[in-house]
């Protein structure tokens, strides 16, 4: 996974209230006489009185309960813990902890390549790849520069990357850092989501309430008598994905965990529905791909097994879901989870799609208490964007499961949306309360058998239309394009201008009767916003005008940060989400079955879910594909798909239902 921001991103604004953001002037915590040490409570929230420049810095290495590179010994993970000095003279405190495979750098390593040779509608010729693996990822650049350097350059204790040390650790908690298996300081091997890592970062956890033994550089035994034993897991990307990872495990000391942006279902991170599949901006990676770059322990050859191993499970061929990748579902184990969930996630996230939060938030529904940020962006961190208001929020859901302070957090809206213009809006659910499903059908253009088709709610008379297969050299941004005319390379159908907005909040779904005939498999639908607007992209940037000092600094990290804003585009269209299906899973996304060449059948598949508004006079636009040029892998062009209009539809989640299309 490629994270934008996990280190500080400068933010800013006008002026904050002293109070809240700044250190108060008061004791610092420090024992007097006789007595321990204590933080102190005022408004509801945990205050800043410990000194961030004072702060104890240790380094630990834990034993983990596995042995992940079969060398018969146990692994162990690498902890680098600061705390307040206080903690040296009888403070307790819990402490927000941040595992991760980054924090020593990542290596340059080439993707799989994706044009494929063989005949994907036939069983007998295979899928050989005719490229070469293809270039380094640009993964291994931008991690290191948001790491701020290469594996070994985290040995100065004063400096501390992102905000968790400036903000928190004043107000009395410790922050840590981990290095999951097979990185950093860790031995073991990077097992990509398995039990294997997610027990590495819980020996972690267990070391802080005495359930795990730790050493620190000599060889001397550590112990966390300065834990209250009570842990939060924070994150994002990867680093969210790994307190989703031992959230399933029952940790005695997890409290609460705060996924950003973090995968639910590895399978859903590298396949869809059958299909091999890329994170956006990554086409051709895969875990073991993912495995070696993040494969940064000392020992370059202990794990070259294990990685192997992964290379030869992971199969590119069928792309069906395995044992494999029910070992790397969380959902799998989802009943398991027992501690508060903070999730966040972007709304134009294609790296770590937005199936990932949302399979997780409605599987933990009713079982934990949840709360839930969505944002304009795409695969960022929320402290950027929002600064004031993340804060607040974060803060009193630490003080509250961590330190048993009655804030109110848990009586607040637990939903944040943040609209096309930027403002945000409040929900108790997700999605929003009235929402009903809407079908609309794929009807054939005005005057019989015509492109662009009709998306209606009423079924016309059923036509078949086709397209010829072009993916493998031209990309669906260009093929959604010049919607109201002809193309032989794909199928579109539009609503006639909306009568008023409709809000699409939810997963939506598509059915579609076709055949296909020639080399490739994939089904690629998207669902399209026609209609010239200024709209947010994925991207965010710096507005250096104003700045903000949000917690205490130390030299080398001012604690002061300038505001983060989003990147927009004005554009005729936007590809609002989509989803795509391997069509020999057409029943069972673990299971290939043969397709027919020019037979009629009946596919059923998901988009990405999704939260957006289609503004008044716009169209809602379907446009069908084969290969998806971004993302699945690429046949040979030249297969064309046949598809049964009137009978084939999209099912839309709108709030107001029906009444909201007319």
């Amino acid at each position: 996974m490629q994270w934008r921001t996990r280190g500080i991103r400068m933010l800013g604004a006008s002026a904050v209230t002293a109070a809240v953001f700044t250190a108060v002037a008061v004791p610092t915590g420090a024992s007097h006489a006789g007595t321990t040490p204590t933080i102190k409570v005022q408004g509801g929230e945990t205050q800043p009185v410990f000194s961030r420049a004072d702060a104890v810095y240790q380094t630990v290495d834990v034993q983990t309960t596995v042995d992940s590179d079969d060398d018969g010994k146990r692994d162990t993970v690498r902890v680098r813990v600061l705390r307040p000095k206080e903690t040296d003279q009888g403070l307790k405190v819990p402490i927000i902890m941040e595992p991760s495979p980054y924090w020593a750098g990542t290596l340059d390593i080439p993707n799989h390549g994706v044009d494929v040779d063989g005949d994907g509608l036939d069983d007998t010729t295979g899928r050989r790849l005719s490229a070469p693996p293809g270039d380094p990822s640009s993964r291994s650049k931008l991690t290191s520069e948001l790491l701020g350097g290469a594996p070994g350059a985290r040995a100065a204790a004063q400096v501390w990357s992102g905000y968790y040390d400036n903000y928190f650790l004043p107000r009395g908690y410790a922050v840590a850092q981990v290095d999951s298996i097979g990185s950093g300081g860790s031995t073991g091997c990077p097992t990509i989501g398995d039990r294997d890592e997610t027990l590495g970062v819980k020996a972690a956890v267990d070391w802080l309430t005495g359930d795990a033994k730790g050493w620190d550089e000599s060889g001397n035994r550590v112990r966390a008598d300065w834990s209250t034993g009570k842990v939060a897991l924070q994150g994002i990307s990867y680093n969210g994905t790994l307190p989703n990872q031992v959230a399933t495990t029952g940790a005695r000391g997890l409290k609460t965990i705060v996924p950003i942006a973090a995968i639910s279902s590895w399978y859903d991170y590298y396949r869809a529905n059958g299909g091999v599949l890329a994170p956006g901006g990554f086409q051709g990676e895969d875990t073991d791909v993912m495995s070696k770059l993040i494969y940064t322990r000392a020992d370059k050859e202990i794990c070259k097994p294990v990685i192997a191993d992964l290379a030869a499970r992971q199969d590119r061929e069928t792309g069906d879901y395995s044992k494999f990748w029910a070992a790397r579902d969380f959902l799998v184990n989802a009943k398991k989870v027992r501690v508060p969930v903070f999730l966040v996630h972007g709304l134009n996230d294609w790296n770590v799609k937005t199936k990932q939060f949302a399979q997780w938030w409605e599987a933990l529904q009713g079982q934990v208490p949840t709360k839930l940020w969505l944002h304009q962006a795409g695969h960022s961190n929320p402290f950027n964007l929002r600064i004031e208001e993340w804060l607040r929020q974060l803060h009193h859901w630490y003080d509250h499961w961590l330190y048993g302070i009655d804030n109110g957090i848990t009586r607040e809206p637990r939903v944040d949306v943040e609209q096309a213009d930027f403002s945000w809006k409040t929900q108790d659910a997700w999605p929003a309360r009235g929402t009903k499903d809407v079908t609309l059908h794929l009807n054939s253009g005005a005057g019989g058998n015509a492109q662009p088709g009709r998306l209606s709610t009423v079924r016309a008379s059923r036509d078949v239309q086709s397209l010829t297969d072009q993916g493998r050299t031209v990309n669906a941004n260009t093929l959604v394009d010049n919607e109201t005319e002809a193309n032989e390379n794909r199928l579109a159908y539009l609503t006639p201008g909306l009568v008023k907005d409709v809000h699409l909040n939810g997963t939506p779904t598509i059915s579609v009767d076709a055949s296909l005939k020639g080399t490739s498999p994939y089904l690629t639908a998207m669902l399209v916003d026609y209609g010239t607007d200024t709209r947010a992209t994925s991207g965010t940037s710096s507005d250096t005008s104003q700045q903000i000092c949000y917690g205490s600094g130390i030299p080398g990290d001012t604690g002061c940060a300038f505001r983060t804003r989003h990147v927009t585009e004005t554009a005729d269209f936007k590809i609002v989400t989509r989803g795509w299906l391997d069509a020999r899973n057409r029943h069972d996304a673990a299971r290939t079955e043969p397709i027919k060449e020019g037979r009629m059948y009946s596919f059923r598949w998901d988009m990405q879910p999704e939260d957006y508004v289609f503004k008044k006079g716009h169209r809602i636009g379907v446009v069908l594909i084969s290969t998806d040029y971004d993302y699945t892998l690429r046949y040979p062009a030249g297969t064309v798909m046949k598809v049964q209009t009137g009978i084939s539809s999209v099912r839309l989640p709108v709030e107001g239902g029906g009444s909201a299309i007319g």
